[in-house]
């Protein structure tokens, strides 16, 4: 059941599945030309996968605010709990899938993107869960009108901020791993096991508001 709401929110976003598949694809190999690849990969896929999320969580969105979907799947046998889960999960989705096509392409054309090591992927992946762990319970308690100019100046806002952020961290001289106690191991999964708690703790809040609303 929780997987076919998750098939049912990409159905929605059907439309603009070539646009993504073009953009997904030939974003990353825009940005890091321009930045001569000095994140290592991460400003391309970080500034892509946030935009993909963006359009396509987006259009769900309009559908189910402009169709009345929530008061629709009330009605339906899926509790409310299901209906949440599923939509942590069609954003988890989208970040599985950019990764894929971001592999595929940087092992197509090494010569313009590289691959993604596990310390990148985890802080993209923290930065998402970020994101959508302040906006879903927003949009939730406050509904897709009142939140959408926040997220909107929010997710443009990063392709500006993080060329300068990553500036400004490469002119300091900083020894991160010496900046932490934990194994070099533990380190590059540190930021998977941060998404992972900031999701649970996001998708509890959201459930908590969620199963309290007057649809």
């Amino acid at each position: 059941m929780l997987f076919d709401l998750v098939k049912k929110d990409f159905i929605l976003a059907k439309k603009y599945w070539l646009l993504m598949l073009i953009f997904v694809t030939g974003a990353p190999i825009y940005v890091e030309t321009q930045t001569h690849a000095m994140s290592g990969g991460l400003l391309g896929f970080l500034v892509t996968v946030l935009l993909a999320e963006y359009m396509l969580f987006n259009s769900v969105s309009i559908s189910e605010d402009k169709y009345k979907g929530a008061a629709l799947l009330s009605a339906t046998p899926y509790t409310r709990k299901t209906l949440v889960k599923a939509k942590y999960l069609f954003i988890a989705g989208i970040f599985i899938g950019c990764y894929i096509l971001y592999t595929i392409t940087a092992f197509l054309l090494p010569d313009y993107i590289v691959m993604l090591n596990l310390l990148t992927l985890g802080i993209s992946f923290l930065t998402v869960t970020v994101y959508y762990g302040v906006i879903v319970p927003l949009q939730y308690r406050f509904g897709y009108e009142k939140v959408r100019y926040i997220s909107f100046f929010a997710i443009f806002a990063v392709p500006f901020l993080f060329p300068y952020i990553w500036k400004r961290i490469q002119s300091r001289t900083i020894d991160w791993q010496t900046m932490f106690l934990f194994p070099p191991v533990i380190q590059e999964f540190l930021p998977f096991f941060l998404a992972l708690l900031i999701g649970l703790i996001s998708m509890a809040v959201s459930i908590r508001i969620y199963s309290q609303k007057d649809l």
